[in-house]
């Protein structure tokens, strides 16, 4: 089955940045007002939100989101977010998918900056989204124009209501501590900030996938290509979240059998800043990184000494041929 239709209107900073709420990455719902419908931990799954006709349980309808009983006092409702790693927010989606009669006429998103700990009630927050009017069953997108650096984020409900989604994008803090045993740190990690630029195809599953943490549970855990039916071959681009010379680097096809990649290459280059459009033109000439190797099914390949000796570089471009699906890619290296 093919993915969800990406949302064509979604601005710049969804594809820019890492969704520094995404639980796969670690963030949780710490507290909240009032989750009597929906639990407030759906409101961080990275999947689009469904509708099930006809599912309800004890308390009512299920809703795949955070939803608030109906308020009959003055106030509102919100939910305190921990971000699965502190970081610059230049973006967020409230999304109110499949939220009719039940979404809030309005919300607003506070972020605060605690070191080490949780919010408490002393804790000083800031305004990332004024108060702003919602729709049903749509996305709310708002740029941060005034960049703040965020370890939480108190999200709203004006006064109450469900929210499918919450999505902030972010640049996380890289941590140069965050080491394996031979000291290298993954350069592509998406809890680093590595991100992808541009991919010819991600019909099965989406690029993004293949930078994030552990390897991956399912088939659809991956970045999966269509069935290519002409010449060439797939890739994507990777922006490294920080320049570096990387010694180290793993090609997982974790529960791809049939379906994996005959062969892979990896190319590399430190460019200036550009636009998607003009790297994927730029990327076909870039130095090899990575001759081309064969790839095995569902199975962990690590290539060190084939990696060509090379200057620190800030992006690379993954090869898979013809076509396929590969679940996490690893670019361990030294930060320039």
């Amino acid at each position: 089955m093919a993915l969800p239709a990406i949302d064509p209107d979604a601005p710049e900073f969804t594809r820019r940045h890492v969704n520094l709420a995404d639980a796969r990455l670690g963030a949780q719902a710490l507290a909240c007002s009032d989750d009597f419908f929906a639990a407030m931990q759906r409101m961080l799954n990275p999947e689009p939100a469904v509708f099930i006709p006809g599912k309800y349980d004890s308390n009512g309808k299920w809703m795949d989101g955070w939803e608030s009983r109906r308020k009959r006092v003055s106030g509102h409702d919100w939910c305190i977010v921990r971000l699965a790693r502190p970081g610059r927010i230049h973006g967020i989606d409230l999304d109110t998918s499949h939220f009719t009669g039940n979404y809030p006429p309005a919300a607003s998103v506070e972020g605060c900056c605690v070191a080490d700990d949780d919010p408490d009630a002393d804790t000083v927050w800031f305004e990332l989204v004024a108060a702003t009017d919602l729709g049903g069953d749509a996305h709310h997108y708002h740029a941060i124009t005034q960049i703040r650096f965020c370890t939480h984020v108190r999200v709203n409900l004006l006064p109450d209501g469900g929210l499918a989604r919450l999505r902030v994008y972010g640049t996380p803090q890289f941590d140069h501590t965050a080491t394996d045993a031979a000291g290298l740190v993954d350069l592509a990690s998406a809890l680093q900030g590595g991100t992808i630029v541009a991919t010819n195809n991600q019909h099965f599953g989406l690029a993004s996938n293949l930078l994030l943490p552990g390897r991956g549970s399912h088939m659809g855990d991956g970045w999966e290509t269509r069935r290519r039916r002409e010449p060439g071959n797939d890739w994507c681009l990777i922006a490294l979240a920080h320049p570096g010379i990387i010694e180290a680097i793993e090609v997982d096809t974790g529960h791809f059998k049939g379906n994996y990649p005959d062969r892979c290459s990896i190319q590399g280059a430190a460019v200036p800043a550009s636009t998607p459009e003009s790297l994927i033109t730029q990327s076909m000439f870039w130095p090899t990184l990575l001759p081309e190797h064969a790839l095995q099914a569902d199975h962990q390949h690590f290539f060190g000494s084939e990696i060509v000796q090379h200057q620190p570089i800030t992006h690379v471009r993954f090869n898979i041929f013809p076509d396929g699906g590969v679940s996490r890619l690893r670019l361990r290296g030294w930060p320039a």
